[in-house]
């Protein structure tokens, strides 16, 4: 939830329940992200959760916030309930995960933290159609505004030209009443999914085989 959106400084908030479910194993992760109150002595921002196995039984408690830390404890029993809720035994807390501070100044690069910093660093030898290689992006980024943007124009004025250009070739294929192929991902394959039944995208591992063997002949000219 945003705050403040018309008065103030803008701030997010996180809150509501979720589900991580292991379809595999039947383990179930429940996560619930406690709502900012000016008027709680909760911990702002304060997560807690618990995992549980297939048979539902408890194993592990969860603890933190979601923009700082997080720690997991090992249950060894559960003593009864209080209020409805298990009383239970756990280990000495484990820290699990800890949020790197992003570099001095960072409100001056985009409020990047390091890993999206890192995310958009060039690298050799990948695929032509890589979004690094986007070249309005690599000319903003060098502080060449005046021709980013007009990378950014052609760039736009060409995606409509292959758009328009499909779209004709779908007219003509309908009026003759040829099938006209639907438009085929490179590295993705359309498949069900086996636990939901939900069409999803499944990495088919060619492009890694291309990578190695520098063959990039199946991808489109996009930039």
């Amino acid at each position: 939830m945003v705050h403040n959106i018309i008065v103030g400084k803008l701030w997010v908030d996180q809150h509501g329940e979720m589900d991580i479910v292991n379809h595999k194993t039947g383990d179930k992760c429940h996560l619930k992200y406690i709502p900012y109150s000016y008027f709680s002595r909760e911990t702002p921002r304060k997560v807690t959760g618990i995992v549980t196995d297939k048979d539902n039984s408890v194993k592990w408690v969860l603890s933190g916030t979601w923009d700082n830390k997080m720690e997991l404890s090992k249950v060894l029993s559960m003593q009864g309930e209080l209020k409805g809720k298990p009383i239970l035994e756990t280990e000495s807390p484990k820290l699990v995960w800890k949020r790197k501070w992003p570099p001095p100044e960072y409100d001056k690069i985009y409020n990047f933290t390091e890993l999206a910093i890192q995310l958009n660093e060039p690298e050799e030898g990948v695929a032509p159609t890589d979004s690094r290689n986007r070249p309005d992006q690599r000319l903003m980024e060098n502080s060449q505004w005046d021709e980013a943007n007009y990378e950014k124009l052609r760039l736009e004025e060409k995606q409509r030209i292959v758009r328009r250009k499909r779209e004709q070739e779908a007219e003509k294929s309908m009026a003759e009443g040829r099938p006209y192929p639907a438009y085929e991902p490179i590295w993705f394959q359309k498949q069900k999914d086996p636990v939901t039944g939900n069409l999803i995208h499944v990495f088919t591992g060619k492009y890694w085989e291309c990578k190695e063997e520098q063959n990039w002949s199946m991808c489109p000219d996009i930039f």
